[in-house]
C-alpha cells in the first residue's frame, strides 16, 4: 500500500519516508514513530494500518541520521539501543516536523509512537504543531513529565511490561492527569506482530481505540 519518499528537515538533513495512502480523500494525516529497530515491516504494516482507516500516514526513517535503512531483528536489542543512545532529540524532532509537514495537506495531522516511538510522540505533542498523539509504551516518558503535551494525549501500557514500572506509568499520570490512559494484560511490545510479546485482543483493542481517538480529534 505505501511506498518510499524523501524528505528534508530544517536543518537540511535529508531522510527517507515510507507514506501509506488511503483509498479516498484523507481524514486527516498521521505521523507513525518508529521503535529503537527502525522503519522494519511492523511500523511499516501499522502506517497502512492507518492509511486503511482513512490517514495519510508517514514513517520517517529517524535513525538515517546515523546509518540510511536501518532494520534491525527484533532480537537485536542491543544494536536497535546502539542506534537510539546516538540520537539528539533536539535533532529528532526536525525530522518528525518534517514528516507532519509533508501530510499537512490531509488536513490536521496526529502522531503515534511506539517503544522509544512512545516516547518521541510525548514529546512531539510538548513541543511540535500536532493535534492529537498516541504513545504505546514509551519508557523514557517519566524522565519528561516537566514537559506537557498541548494537544489530547492517549497512552498504552502493559502491565506485565518490566521496562516500565506502575510507578513510572503513576508519575505520569500524576504529571498529566488529563491524559487518556489503558492498561492492557500484556508485556512490552504488545503491539508488535514480529516480537514473542505480541498480544492480539490487547493491540486490537489499543487500535481500534487509537482509531476511534484519532477520529475524534482529527478526522
Amino acid at each position: 500500500m505505501g511506498h518510499r519518499v524523501d524528505l528534508t528537515a530544517a536543518d537540511g538533513h535529508p531522510l527517507n519516508a515510507y507514506l501509506a495512502e488511503p483509498a479516498g480523500k484523507p481524514r486527516g494525516g498521521i505521523v507513525v514513530i518508529q521503535e529503537i529497530f527502525g522503519v522494519t515491516r511492523h511500523i511499516r504494516d501499522v502506517a497502512d494500518q492507518y492509511a486503511a482507516a482513512g490517514y495519510l500516514a508517514i514513517a520517517p526513517a529517524l535513525f538515517d541520521r546515523v546509518e540510511p535503512d536501518v532494520d534491525v531483528a527484533y532480537t537485536d536489542v542491543k544494536r536497535g539501543m546502539g542506534y537510539k543512545q546516538a540520537m539528539q532529540i533536539d535533532k529528532v524532532m526536525l525530522d518528525v516536523a518534517a514528516a507532519a509537514d509533508r501530510v499537512r495537506a490531509a488536513g490536521k495531522v496526529g502522531v503515534v509512537g511506539y517503544c522509544w516511538g512512545g516516547t518521541v510522540a510525548y514529546l512531539a505533542a510538548a513541543r511540535l504543531p500536532f493535534d492529537a498523539a498516541v504513545a504505546y509504551y514509551g519508557g523514557e516518558i517519566s524522565h519528561y513529565v516537566a514537559e506537557q503535551p498541548r494537544v489530547p494525549t492517549m497512552f498504552h501500557f502493559g502491565e506485565k511490561d518490566t521496562h516500565i514500572p506502575r510507578t513510572a506509568i503513576a508519575q505520569i499520570e500524576a504529571a498529566y492527569p488529563q491524559g487518556i490512559y489503558h492498561l492492557y494484560p500484556a508485556d512490552h511490545g504488545f503491539n508488535c506482530t514480529d516480537r514473542a510479546s505480541f498480544d492480539p485482543p490487547s493491540a486490537k483493542l489499543a487500535l481500534e481505540r487509537s482509531v476511534a481517538f484519532f477520529n475524534k480529534y482529527i478526522g
